[in-house]
């Protein structure tokens, strides 16, 4: 941060100083052409012997001397335009080029710590199996269905990771075929939020039969991801909705929570890739920052659209028509 304020602080002064020079540089042109004026005035008034001729030629004079100055302050004018505008383009570029380093470095750091949970929790399940080969069926169940849980885990962050890797590259295959998205959703609930659902932190309202033309192997990645993102900032007592219904040849998918809820100047910014709000080393939410970019890109790809909306009294409202 203070390298970056000391470059902020070099780029104004350097700037600065070349607008303060032009300014000079155009004041010194305008007052050198009022002295060559000026001069051109004195050698009329002692050459000339006719006074009409000679008051002719010095309203000549100063004619021209209006003319010059006026041209020398609207090049100048349209030079500082352009000179300006040049220094709002580069600050912008050097404003979005720091915030893209900024968002890959956190991204680095939340992917390692991301990678590093779910392998070490697993690690742990499996290696208290080992230790303890005399552990009841019921706790050796336990133990399993955690570590599948964690590879589950780390299984869908390198999905992530891929998906983002091929939408950067335009290589976003669709293989689309019509499904019955309810069977679908019910399907990714059962496998992935069962738990949730079942301690009715999570409220399903899934219509049955809604089918669509979509590619059912990227599809769940929107459902998982805006789920996740649900829970993950709904800490506190979370209530999250999921429901899917059909209007006209449209599937309507609305996920909602009672989490902290996005501003509204940051309402475009979260679907851009590796925004996160606050900075990963002291951001207390994990994640990577891709998982709406993700979704965007998908409902994009389908043809569809996504709105983001403030839940009421408070919280996130994802709306997706395909």
């Amino acid at each position: 941060m203070r390298k970056r304020s000391r470059s902020i602080f070099i780029f104004t002064i350097l700037f600065a100083y070349i607008i303060l020079q032009f300014l000079w540089w155009e004041i010194l042109m305008v007052k050198q052409t009022s002295e060559i004026i000026n001069e051109k005035q004195k050698i009329v008034a002692l050459t000339s012997t006719d006074p009409q001729q000679m008051q002719l030629e010095i309203n000549q004079l100063l004619k021209t001397k209006k003319l010059k100055i006026y041209m020398i302050a609207g090049e100048g004018t349209v030079f500082l335009l352009l000179l300006l505008y040049g220094i709002y383009r580069i600050r912008k570029a050097y404003e979005t080029e720091t915030q893209l380093v900024s968002q890959q470095k956190n991204f680095v750091l939340s992917v390692t710590h991301e990678l590093k949970t779910p392998i070490a929790a697993t690690k742990l399940q499996l290696q208290t199996l080992l230790k303890h080969k005399q552990l009841d069926e019921d706790k050796r169940e336990q133990l399993l269905q955690n570590a599948l849980k964690e590879t589950n885990r780390l299984n869908r962050l390198i999905e992530d990771v891929l998906l983002a890797s091929r939408a950067d590259k335009n290589d976003l295959l669709m293989n689309t075929e019509r499904i019955n998205l309810s069977d679908l959703a019910k399907d990714i609930i059962e496998s992935y939020y069962k738990e949730r659902a079942n301690d009715g932190s999570l409220l399903v309202n899934i219509e049955s039969d809604v089918y669509v033309l979509t590619d059912k192997v990227l599809f769940p990645s929107i459902i998982i991801n805006l789920i996740d993102n649900a829970f993950k900032y709904s800490q506190e007592n979370p209530k999250v909705s999921f429901e899917l219904k059909q209007e006209g040849q449209h599937a309507k998918l609305k996920i909602s929570d009672n989490g902290i809820g996005v501003e509204a100047e940051q309402r475009e910014k979260i679907f851009e890739k590796f925004y996160r709000v606050g900075n990963e080393e002291t951001r207390k939410t994990k994640g990577t920052g891709l998982g709406l970019y993700i979704v965007k890109t998908i409902v994009d790809a389908h043809g569809g659209k996504i709105l983001l909306s403030s839940n009421q009294p408070k919280g996130s409202v994802f709306t997706i028509t395909i």
